[in-house]
């Protein structure tokens, strides 16, 4: 088993994009991003919430791509389709290939940034990366206290 030394990796400038009221259809969900694909734009966290037979649709994009993207999500072929759009985000991402053997991580680091008075946004993770999207007026309080408790 190896020894639990996480990084904290960051990313600034960032556009959450919710996609309010989706069909829960993969394959228009699938259309979604190909076609945002097809416009160049990167997209990193993902999160899907379904409610009954619609979802919530939340992604995040580069600030400098949000415009391309908005207007294309805006014309979305299904009208019923809200987006919600906040720019000037930052994500923080705890990162060690050691996390799937360190019960507690996601605890800790929820209960950091609540103890800092930090919104988190977004929650993303993998077996190795517990990702957080946070506003930019919340970043450095967010960065010091994680960077405090882990490294």
């Amino acid at each position: 088993m190896s020894k639990f030394n996480p990084v904290i990796k960051t990313c600034e400038d960032v556009t959450l994009i919710k996609l309010m009221n989706v069909p829960s259809d993969m394959v228009f969900i699938g259309e979604v991003f190909g076609k945002i694909a097809e416009l160049s734009v990167d997209v990193n966290m993902i999160s899907l919430s379904e409610k009954s037979n619609r979802s919530v649709l939340a992604f995040t994009v580069k600030d400098d791509d949000f415009i391309k993207t908005v207007e294309y999500t805006s014309k979305l072929k299904d009208g019923s389709v809200k987006p919600i759009v906040s720019s000037g985000n930052c994500i923080i991402s705890i990162v060690d290939v050691a996390m799937e053997n360190a019960p507690g991580v996601a605890a800790r680091v929820f209960k950091t940034l609540a103890e800092a008075n930090v919104q988190i946004m977004l929650i993303t993770t993998s077996e190795s990366q517990i990702s957080v999207l946070v506003t930019r007026a919340d970043f450095d309080d967010a960065v010091d206290s994680l960077s405090r408790q882990f490294v």
